[in-house]
């Protein structure tokens, strides 16, 4: 992820994702080993899921093109062309274009999360016939993550439509050891979401949407700022989007600049200070700018929608261990000079998407203009019966139905948002 070129010409902001790229070292001799989440694709739950939904061919088929490349150059026109090619594959069979490819529901998120990994693992284990860097297996790798998660397909309307703009991102699954069978409604929301338009009473508003991975890295290396640098001057709203808790949505009200170690899709943890560019003028603490009072005041759906204040500091004066109090939880929010442990969306990903996209947003000055936040939404459960994933399916019908509610919600909340918003 660290190879993909970033090309921000607003505002001087390069310094914004101005993390480093890491030197570049002489050709491997033998390709690296798969990483721990490219692992877990042979279990017999991501391969019936990759059956079940006919994305079981997009692999061999990638493998049968990437072995007739001659050259970098034509590995990373094909990558280019098949990462987006998954990505449009698998927005297609969400949103009901072209067949389903098997029985698993059309709203699911697994398919792609599962091919791209078939995918990433063929690239990064590549023994090609030409001399090939780890500096070009990483671009290539790049490349693949950007085109498969809608990066490189952020397709606005021009102004002069008045077609009104909208941005939304979702995560890929996560805690798979605890249940590889899990889907991830962000995800699923992105996909049926993106390219569609919604009324408003400003006009129709057309939604675009991105995918990230759970990984800590990736968030270290600027994939977020990279992607959004571009798109956030262009749009009239844009929440970053991930699941949280059981039975809830919550639009949260403050983001935090912590990071707390939990192991990410690669068993990686990261303890600290979220790493950004310029970290002397890193504030401990960011706020939405979404309209929560319209969102939670509104039906738009099955579950409730909460204004989450809640945050974890360290008060001024306070150390983590001695010389004054520790962590505490603040309800509504944190108190001045305070240090972040826990935004309204706690201390991973979750949160440190939230966080960079809105301070992204204040860099660029916009955060008078431009309404934005993070939204979670409820925890995606099976059904009754289904809940031991020694023992259970990898689907059932009040998981579908369950994703589906989520997805049709987070569609209502964003209609609301926007509505309150623009008029």
């Amino acid at each position: 992820m660290s190879a993909v070129r970033l090309r921000i010409g607003i505002l001087g902001l390069t310094l914004l994702a101005g993390l480093a790229a890491p030197s570049a070292p002489a050709a491997a001799d033998t390709a690296p080993a798969p990483t721990v989440e490219e692992q877990r694709l042979d279990g017999a739950v991501p391969q019936e899921i990759l059956r079940r939904s006919g994305f079981d061919t997009v692999t061999p088929r990638f493998v049968r093109a990437l072995d007739r490349a001659r050259s970098y150059a034509q590995a990373r026109h094909l990558v280019v062309r098949e990462g987006s090619a998954l990505w449009r594959r698998a927005v297609d069979r969400a949103q009901g274009r072209g067949p389903a490819g098997g029985d698993l529901s059309r709203d699911d998120d697994r398919p792609l999360y599962w091919a791209r990994l078939g995918m990433t693992r063929e690239v990064r284990t590549w023994e090609p016939g030409f001399g090939l860097t780890e500096v070009q297996r990483s671009a290539l790798l790049g490349e693949l993550e950007r085109t498969s998660r809608g990066q490189g397909d952020i397709r606005f309307p021009d102004r002069a439509t008045g077609i009104r703009r909208i941005l939304v991102t979702g995560f890929d699954p996560f805690t798979l050891d605890r249940d590889i069978r899990i889907s991830n409604p962000s995800g699923a929301t992105a996909l049926a979401l993106d390219g569609t338009v919604i009324p408003t009473g400003a006009g129709p508003a057309r939604i675009e949407t991105v995918t990230f991975p759970v990984r800590w890295e990736d968030f270290a290396q600027g994939t977020v700022e990279r992607t959004l640098a571009p798109c956030l001057p262009r749009v009239d709203l844009f929440t970053t989007v991930s699941q949280g808790r059981a039975g809830r949505f919550d639009v949260e009200r403050t983001n935090g600049a912590w990071r707390g170690g939990f192991p990410d899709n690669d068993r990686v943890g990261s303890t600290g200070t979220v790493p950004v560019a310029d970290p002397a003028t890193q504030p401990q603490w960011t706020t939405t700018t979404l309209p929560y009072a319209a969102v939670t005041a509104a039906d738009t759906g099955r579950f409730p929608v909460y204004d989450h204040t809640e945050v974890t500091e360290i008060p001024a004066g306070g150390t983590p261990s001695g010389g004054g109090a520790g962590p505490v939880v603040r309800p509504d929010g944190p108190t001045p000079g305070s240090t972040a442990r826990a935004g309204g969306g706690g201390d991973y990903l979750s949160n440190e998407i939230a966080y960079r996209a809105t301070l992204l947003r204040d860099r660029l000055g916009l955060h008078d203009t431009l309404p934005g936040g993070h939204v979670h939404t409820p925890v995606l459960e099976f059904g009754p019966g289904n809940t031991d994933p020694a023992t259970g399916t990898v689907t059932d019908p009040q998981f579908v139905r369950n994703r589906l509610d989520i997805i049709a919600q987070a569609r209502s909340i964003l209609t609301v948002a926007v509505n309150a918003a623009l008029n």
